[in-house]
C-alpha cells in the first residue's frame, strides 16, 4: 500500500513493477481478456422458482403507509474538529384515491406539497461523535440521553410507546421482560426490566439503566467518541419504530379491519443486525400473532442497492414478462437459493438471516422494464428445507395485486410512496450539509 500525501509531501503512486509476473499466468491472461466481456449466462438453476402471478379475485389495498430515513455527519473547520451527525426520519400516510390523482411522472409540485403537508410526520436528533463535550456529562452519556430522550419527547412519547409496545409485547394479554442487555456502566450482564418499566438498577453496579439502553447503542461507542455508524443504527431503529406505530395505532384502532386494509411500505431490507436484532424476536412475534387472529399486517421493504438488485439486474433480461401484455411473475428466494445463487456459499452453520431478518426475499418483474427487490414477512422464521414459498409470505398476492398502482416511472424499480417519503426524509436538501456545517460553527463555539 502507498504512502498518503500530507501537507508537506506528495503522494507515493504504487509500483506497477510487481504486475509482470503475475500477468504471465495463462489463467490470468484469460482473466484479463474476458474481463471487459458484458455476456452472462443466466443458468437454469436462477430461473427455477419464477412464477406468474394469478391474481384473479384478489382484492388491492388502498391504503398506504411509507417511511424512510437519512443522516448526515459534519464536521467544523476548527481544529481539533468538532463532529455532530443529523438524523432525520418521515412517516407518510397516503390513500389510493389521493395517489391516482398525481402524475407518476411529473408529479405537480403543488399536489406534492398539498399531500406531505397533511399527511406526513417527522422525527430528527443529532448526535456528538467527536470533540464535543457538554456540562452534562461524557460524550458516551450524552449520547445515552439523546437516544431516550428523543424517542420519549418527539410526538409526546408516541414512538417511545411503541418501543415499549413491542418490547414487552403488549398486545398480549400478559406483557414479557424486555431481553438481558449489557450494563453501560460495568458491562455485567442486566436481566431484562420489568413489564412496562421504563428503567431499573444493575445487578452489579446499582447504577440506573433505561429501556433504550437495551437497543444497545452504548455498544459501539467509548467515552469520548462514537462513529457514524450509530447514527446509521439509530436510523435504522427508528424507520422500524416510526413505521410500527402507525401500525400500533392502527392495531388498536375500533376499525379492525383498518390495519390489515393497509400496505406498511419501509425503505430498505427488513432487517436489524448485530446489537440491534434484539428486537428483531418481538417483531417476528407480533407477526405471527396477528396471522395467527386473522388480522394479517401487509408489510414490504424494498431493497434498492446491494448484492440481491445486482443479482437481479443480471438475470432479469431472461425473464417475464418479456412484453407488456404479460401479467407479473415473481420468484420467492429460499434460503438455499440465497446461498448458491446469490452469495455462491457453502453451507452455513447459522440459515441465512435466521437472527437478524423478519422479512424473506421476493423477486418481482412487473413488466419488461420494471423489476424490484422486495422483503416480506412470514411471521415466525421458517427453517425449512425448500422455504420459505409462497404460502409463508403474510399477504403476498394481495401486495402483488397492489403493486402495479404504486410503481413509479421516474426511476427502475421505484415505488412512489418511499419516493415521497424520501422527499421528506432526505438530509441531502432538507436541510443542506452547509447550512448544518454553520449551525454546527455558530452553535458549538
Amino acid at each position: 500500500m502507498a504512502y498518503n500525501s500530507t501537507s508537506n509531501s506528495p503522494f507515493e503512486y504504487a509500483s506497477k513493477l510487481g504486475h509482470l509476473d503475475v500477468i504471465e499466468s495463462e489463467w490470468v491472461k484469460s482473466l484479463v481478456k474476458d474481463f471487459e466481456s458484458n455476456f452472462y449466462t443466466v443458468s437454469q438453476n436462477e430461473k427455477d422458482g419464477w412464477v406468474q402471478s394469478k391474481l384473479d379475485g384478489i382484492t388491492k389495498l388502498k391504503r398506504f403507509w411509507a417511511v424512510d430515513g437519512s443522516y448526515v455527519t459534519v464536521s467544523s473547520n476548527t481544529t481539533p474538529p468538532r463532529e455532530v451527525s443529523f438524523v432525520k426520519a418521515g412517516l407518510l400516510s397516503i390513500e389510493q384515491s389521493k395517489l391516482n390523482r398525481i402524475d407518476k411522472e411529473q408529479p405537480h409540485p403543488l399536489l406534492l406539497k398539498d399531500l406531505l403537508a397533511k399527511s406526513a410526520v417527522h422525527h430528527s436528533t443529532v448526535f456528538p461523535l467527536r470533540n464535543i463535550k457538554t456540562s452534562m456529562g461524557s460524550n458516551y452519556n450524552s449520547i445515552r440521553h439523546i437516544v431516550r430522550d428523543s424517542l420519549k419527547l418527539d410526538q409526546k412519547g408516541i414512538f417511545y410507546e411503541t418501543l415499549k409496545w413491542l418490547v414487552y409485547e403488549k398486545w398480549r394479554e400478559k406483557y414479557v421482560h424486555s431481553p438481558d442487555f449489557q450494563c453501560p456502566h460495568c458491562e455485567s450482564q442486566v436481566s431484562g426490566l420489568e413489564p412496562d418499566e421504563d428503567t431499573k438498577n444493575c445487578e452489579s453496579c446499582q447504577k440506573e439503566v433505561y429501556l433504550t439502553d437495551m437497543i444497545g447503542f452504548h455498544l459501539d461507542m467509548t467515552e469520548d467518541s462514537a462513529p457514524e455508524s450509530v447514527s446509521s443504527a439509530y436510523m435504522l431503529v427508528v424507520e422500524h419504530i416510526m413505521l410500527f406505530t402507525a401500525i400500533r395505532l392502527l392495531w388498536n384502532h375500533k376499525d379492525k379491519n383498518l390495519v390489515s386494509e393497509t400496505l406498511f411500505i419501509k425503505d430498505g431490507p427488513l432487517t436489524l443486525r448485530s446489537q440491534y436484532s434484539k428486537l428483531v424476536p418481538s417483531i417476528r412475534n407480533f407477526l405471527e400473532y396477528a396471522k395467527l387472529v386473522e388480522r394479517p399486517i401487509h408489510i414490504i421493504g424494498q431493497e434498492k442497492s446491494g448484492v440481491f438488485v445486482d443479482h437481479l439486474e443480471k438475470i432479469s433480461r431472461e425473464i417475464n414478462p418479456k412484453n407488456r401484455d404479460e401479467s407479473t411473475h415473481y420468484s420467492v428466494l429460499t434460503h438455499e437459493y440465497i446461498r448458491k445463487e446469490v452469495y455462491r456459499t457453502p453451507d452455513l452453520l447459522n440459515s441465512y438471516g435466521k437472527r437478524t431478518n423478519w422479512g424473506e426475499k421476493v423477486y418481482v418483474k412487473t413488466d419488461p422494464n420494471t423489476y424490484l427487490v422486495l422483503n416480506i414477512p412470514t411471521g415466525q422464521y421458517v427453517d425449512l428445507k425448500g422455504h420459505p414459498n409462497d404460502n409463508d409470505l403474510i399477504g403476498l398476492k394481495r401486495i402483488l395485486k397492489t403493486l402495479p398502482d404504486i410503481i413509479s416511472h421516474r426511476y427502475t424499480g421505484a415505488l412512489f410512496p418511499i419516493e415521497l417519503a424520501n422527499g421528506i426524509a432526505s438530509m441531502s436538501s432538507y436541510p443542506s450539509s452547509s447550512i448544518l456545517q454553520r449551525f454546527l460553527e455558530e452553535n458549538m463555539s
